[in-house]
């Protein structure tokens, strides 16, 4: 099996870190990819410190495997950015950052917590700041990813700048969604990959149906760069499905849904270009909602369980790997 600074580092049996995926990166995705031997991820941006670590505790139950915590850092002010990590930080072996600039007193908290840390970026500039704050390894992200992208330039030519610039283990995000690209970017000398959009549509993820069915019948061309879906999250360009863009585009009215929260027992109403990942609590025009997806969709042919996703990517990455250096 692949082993790489990466996996050594974190403990995994393969270089595949599951992506962050806003709602849909719940403790029984991520802990079905650490069981599977790659890092999973959950998302506890906006989480109280009680929720943060009631999350993290459902996903240790279900795993003894890697698991990391995903904080998005626009959506929380200086101090619950810090009570975020010191609540996550003794539960999980990662914590990950994303879409703001390197902080090295984050870092040193997750540190002290017991957890590695890692931020995930755009540019050169914003890597080298990332190591230089103390970061244990990097995700490269290239302008083909889905949701919220960070970086203006491919996937490619950005591992190269970043890969020349730093010391720590680098992985790449965007555009993976097959063994071939999987082995691609480790061929040029990642340290593992990042995948979304291959687990939007897992057995395990919560995505709406809807929205998993558009994934399955899209391909590249279908995955568009934007900045649509901007209400609640302005200023970020993201990839989506062209058809969400016109969906969107052609519905008439403000409220093109509801969603559900089973905790509180109350429904939340979605607005038209709000920036929410429609999930199978969502009820309404889930066609017009962001369908985020990134240049990797053509690989979503069918839900799958995740680790099959994680297998079928590791095995054939390792096998064109083996048959490029025999």
């Amino acid at each position: 099996m692949l082993k790489t600074r990466f996996t050594e580092l974190v403990g995994c049996s393969v270089p595949i870190q599951q992506a962050g995926l806003g709602a849909l990166a719940t403790p029984r995705l991520a802990a079905a990819v650490a069981n599977a031997g790659g890092l999973g991820m959950v998302s506890i941006a906006g989480l109280s410190p009680e929720e943060i670590a009631k999350d993290l505790d459902d996903t240790r139950n279900q795993t003894s495997g890697p698991i990391g915590a995903n904080i998005v850092l626009p959506f929380l002010d200086a101090a619950t950015a810090r009570e975020s990590v010191k609540a996550s930080a003794p539960k999980a072996n990662v914590i990950e950052f994303f879409y703001s600039d390197p902080d090295a007193s984050l870092i040193e908290l997750a540190h002290a917590g017991g957890a590695l840390a890692a931020w995930q970026v755009g540019s050169r500039e914003e890597a080298v700041a990332a190591q230089e704050a103390g970061c244990d390894f990097i995700v490269a992200q290239g302008i083909e990813a889905g949701g919220h992208v960070r970086g203006h330039i491919g996937l490619l030519p950005l591992l190269s700048e970043v890969m020349e610039s730093v010391r720590v283990p680098v992985l790449a995000a965007g555009g993976i969604g097959s063994g071939r690209a999987m082995a691609a970017v480790l061929a040029a000398g990642a340290d593992g990959v990042r995948v979304g959009t291959r687990f939007v549509a897992a057995e395990e993820a919560e995505a709406h149906p809807d929205y998993v069915n558009a994934l399955i019948a899209a391909e590249a061309k279908d995955s568009v760069y934007t900045d649509i879906f901007s209400v609640g999250w302005p200023d970020a360009p993201h990839r989506v499905l062209q058809s969400s863009i016109e969906a969107v585009q052609a519905f008439e009215g403000d409220i093109i849904g509801r969603r559900y929260w089973p905790e509180e027992d109350e429904w939340e109403e979605l607005h038209r270009f709000e920036s929410k990942t429609a999930n199978k609590h969502m009820i309404g025009a889930v066609e017009a909602m962001p369908l985020w997806a990134g240049q990797s969709v053509g690989g979503v042919k069918k839900v799958q369980p995740a680790a099959e996703i994680v297998r079928e990517l590791a095995e054939q990455a390792e096998q064109l790997l083996r048959r490029w250096y025999e």
